[in-house]
């Protein structure tokens, strides 16, 4: 019951000695199932737990030791399903999710404290945020998708940096048009961060979704994401003489991008995206600086 209840911080301290931090972890998994990508990732990190320890470990044995321990085994035998070590970024993402189940643990006061705090991480991988420029973009634009609304739903990213989850998402009743000042704008709540936000969006956006339809129903129907629509998606770049590596999130990228390609400043466009700090966007001015890097060499040699 007090499982069920989330209710763990009433336990006397013999009951807080037995339970188990392996289940404890799973209850907080099942706490975010509705948020599908984080539920996956952290249903990852406890199969992985389970994998560690089989036998389960009271949670107030869990030490600086155990965590090292644990972070040895993410990084070396740890495996994803095809096989493969996990990457930076997973190594990051996945001891963070212990770091994070600790600090709830610690809060229902279950722990007088939290052994996680003297246990450095892993360093954030550097991740290689592929988008399009400006003229890719247009020549996509240009050629035909057998999936004609996942076109339309991918360039409508690229012209508002939503997420693919809250794009499959949007509703008639999101999208509103300012009469006052005659700009369209889409009020809706992040499934991602589940902040609510207040996007204004540029004309040829609005005109991309053609007819207004009925407030509760989908701008988006029929939008699926899937292994056969990924390829059809890169096959459509392809299409257009494009040969990166493209999947709907970089339409997102795509976004940023482009703004920090048009003097739009970091702050700004953090709002934009919906980033809850700063550092995360500041990401993509690393990308402009390499393009800074690429002009400065475009200059033909003068054989000096």
């Amino acid at each position: 019951l007090a499982y069920s209840n989330n209710g763990l911080s009433d336990l006397n301290p013999k009951e807080k000695d037995s339970i188990d931090f392996i289940t404890y972890f799973l209850v907080q998994t099942k706490n975010r199932y509705e948020s599908k990508n984080n539920y996956g990732n952290w249903d990852s990190v406890h199969k992985h737990l389970q994998n560690f320890c089989p036998k389960g470990i009271p949670i107030n044995q869990v030490d600086t030791k155990w965590l090292t321990d644990f972070k040895f085994f993410l990084q070396h035998k740890a495996k994803k399903k095809s096989n493969e070590p996990l990457s930076q970024s997973t190594l990051h993402s996945y001891f963070n999710k212990v770091k994070a189940c600790l600090n709830q643990a610690y809060r229902d006061e279950l722990i007088i404290k939290n052994p996680a705090n003297n246990v450095k991480g892993f360093k954030e991988g550097e991740v290689q945020r592929e988008y399009l420029t400006f003229e890719e973009l247009q020549k996509v634009v240009e050629v035909t998708c057998e999936i004609p609304n996942m076109k339309t739903a991918f360039i409508f990213s690229c012209l508002t940096g939503l997420r693919w989850s809250d794009i499959v998402n949007l509703t008639w009743g999101d999208l509103q048009h300012s009469e006052s000042d005659d700009y369209w704008l889409i009020r809706f709540r992040q499934q991602k961060t589940k902040g609510a936000e207040t996007l204004p969006i540029q004309l040829q956006a609005r005109n991309l979704l053609g007819e207004i339809g009925e407030k509760e129903d989908r701008v988006f129907k029929g939008l699926k994401y899937s292994a056969w629509h990924n390829l059809k998606l890169q096959q459509w770049v392809m299409k257009a003489g494009i040969s990166k590596t493209i999947t709907f999130h970089c339409a997102r990228h795509t976004f940023a991008t482009l703004q920090l390609t048009n003097g739009t400043d970091i702050y700004t466009i953090s709002k934009l995206l919906g980033h809850r700090e700063l550092k995360t966007t500041q990401l993509y001015a690393k990308i402009i600086d390499q393009k800074k890097i690429d002009a400065s060499n475009a200059i033909p040699n003068l054989n000096i």
